[in-house]
């Protein structure tokens, strides 16, 4: 795990990881990692991010049976990003979209569309609040 010293992680000790589906290339969802997330990431071969807003770590899929089995992960000329390459199950998105990046607001950005479909809502993945 030596390349991990070679990353530049920012002042507080997170890269930007961006998931990509490793079959067809569709980007899915950008979250964050500090060097423990990448290391268990690495251990689990399934993705686990550190959660800014709720202060912890968390693995893709442990309240939704949505995992992230890494088939690779990459990092960027600058080593200020990663790209990590997965075998995802099921929808990346919590509100229910195979990806997190299913709206479009056109090159004018003057709309926003939804440019992909629902596979689920978020009560049928992780019930009701």
């Amino acid at each position: 795990m030596k390349f991990i010293e070679q990353l530049k992680f920012n002042a507080d000790g997170l890269i930007p990881a961006i998931v990509q589906d490793a079959e067809n290339g569709q980007v899915l969802m950008m979250a964050w990692m500090n060097q423990d997330s990448l290391k268990k990431t690495l251990e689990t071969g399934k993705t686990v991010f550190w959660s800014r807003s709720r202060g912890k770590y968390w693995m893709k899929g442990e309240s939704s049976g949505h995992f992230q089995v890494v088939k690779d992960i990459c990092f960027d000329c600058d080593a200020d990003v990663l790209l990590v390459k997965v075998d995802q199950t099921g929808p990346a998105c919590h509100e229910g979209y195979r990806s997190c990046f299913f709206r479009s607001v056109g090159v004018h950005g003057d709309a926003i569309t939804v440019n992909a479909e629902r596979l689920a809502t978020p009560e049928q993945i992780y019930g009701k609040k």
